[in-house]
């Protein structure tokens, strides 16, 4: 009875110390943000798997040890965004549903000695390139050799690939270079190596993110190489389509758009933020560019014979913004009719260059022109996708949801443009590609059938 009695209590003792263990590897990573933190929390995640930590993204349960915070710190919604999500785990922490609070990320990089003093709570702040640290402060060891291999957080047939970090420009309403620092490109080859891994892992489309596609190349070949990339990265296997984001206008590679024109493998589509169209705005916001030069670009954009849909942000809003330049904005948008818009209410940011502006368009005005050019962008989408009915195009399945499949066509970035929502079709496979008949459409979504 006596030994019976021993081998329970130590098959407790067991019990117990597998469970300390298993919470103390079990880490939730919260995701704050552009998609450049998307790609930075996976690296952390691969990190920390590789380390033996069980790692759920953004999950519901409240079984995690330890959270993980990967914070934006960009425009003010942003900022309040990550403090909520901070003062939340806090507040589970204080009511022991988790043990630790890490947080990282642009809030914690831009704002770290505030926000020690203010939410002490939190077991440690990092900034935006302080991975080794963060898993040094974990037990873990940083694993070079392992940075390909990401714990992937979207869809297993599209994933982000950043080719650098930092950015060297000095936009005056951004505080992006204070966050993350000077531009840094990663090496060709890398880059491939990292593409050639995520195609073995079934993804059939690559997202290139940076806060600046068109100066890649520069700091370590010294010359724009984002065309030799584009051509490299084409010759890999399994990758069906290559999407550019974050492209910016000046010293937009002209050679680009050539490439985009005969190789099929990358989509007629550039993301590339103009913000304004005003002489006067683009000079104050430090934009190197003109109105001029501006729409020079784009018309050579859309003389090619791509078709390339183009995705651009305008600011509304920005100091000395007056009714008459706003209504200049307005028109050119009109005029241009972009296939994608999207629109920000400017946000008077602290250690940027247009702080030192007055902030003199309130905060309703700024409602009202966000509304305004959102609704002639709403009419604009519908007139481009109502020319597109009748149209046999091919699209990428991405999901089956309440009895249809979604999909998208290569003039469409997941999450934040059109998608085309198919009828009639029995089974097709989520991550494959087909070809559809266009047979209706509205503001932001196409219906189609199975050819």
């Amino acid at each position: 009875m006596i030994c019976s009695f021993l081998i329970k209590i130590n098959l407790l003792i067991l019990c117990l110390v597998m469970k300390t263990k298993e919470q103390k590897n079990n880490i939730n990573v919260i995701t704050l943000g552009c998609s450049k933190n998307t790609y930075d929390s996976e690296i952390l995640m691969g990190q920390l798997k590789n380390n033996g930590a069980v790692v759920k993204h953004e999950s519901d349960d409240e079984s995690s040890d330890i959270v993980i915070i990967n914070t934006c710190g960009f425009i003010e919604n942003a900022k309040q965004e990550s403090i909520d999500t901070i003062l939340q785990q806090v507040e589970n922490k204080k009511n022991g549903l988790i043990k630790k609070v890490y947080v990282t990320g642009c809030l914690s990089e831009r704002y770290k000695e505030d926000l020690q003093n203010e939410i002490s709570e939190v077991d440690k702040f990092f900034g935006t390139n302080n991975l080794k640290e963060l898993l040094e402060e974990l037990k873990f060891d940083y694993k070079k050799q392992l940075l390909n291999q990401r714990k992937l957080t979207t869809p297993r047939h599209y994933a982000h690939l950043k080719i650098s970090e930092g950015c060297n420009r000095k936009c005056s309403f951004c505080a992006i270079p204070q966050m993350r620092g000077k531009h840094i490109s990663k090496k060709i080859e890398d880059i491939v190596d990292e593409a050639s891994e995520l195609a073995k892992k079934g993804i059939k489309e690559i997202l290139l993110i940076a806060q600046d596609l068109s100066y890649y190349g520069v700091d370590i070949y010294k010359k724009r190489k984002l065309y030799d990339l584009l051509i490299e990265l084409s010759k890999v296997d399994g990758i069906e389509w290559i999407r550019l984001h974050y492209v910016y206008p000046t010293g937009f590679p002209s050679n680009v758009i050539e490439l985009i024109n005969k190789n099929e493998k990358i989509c007629s589509y550039i993301d590339m933020p103009l913000q304004h169209i005003n002489d006067k705005i683009l000079k104050s916001m430090r934009r190197s560019t003109t109105k001029k030069r501006t729409n020079e670009l784009i018309k050579k954009i859309r003389k090619s014979k791509s078709n390339i849909s183009i995705r651009t942000t305008v600011i509304v809003g920005y100091p000395g913004e007056t009714n008459e330049i706003f209504n200049e904005l307005k028109s050119w948008v009109m005029e241009s009719k972009f296939e994608r818009l999207g629109v920000f209410k400017y946000s008077h940011e602290e250690d940027t260059h247009a702080y030192n502006l007055i902030d003199d368009v309130d905060k309703e005005e700024k409602q009202r022109r966000y509304d305004e050019i959102m609704s002639i962008q709403r009419d604009i989408s519908l007139s481009i996708n109502k020319n597109k009915i009748g149209s046999e195009i091919k699209v990428l399945i991405d999901r089956f949801e309440n009895g249809f499949y979604y999909a998208r066509t290569e003039f469409d970035s997941p999450e934040v443009d059109n998608e085309v929502i198919i009828r009639n079709a029995e089974f097709l496979r989520v991550g494959s590609f087909t070809k559809v008949k266009i047979v209706d459409a509205n503001y932001y979504d196409l219906f189609a059938e199975i050819i």
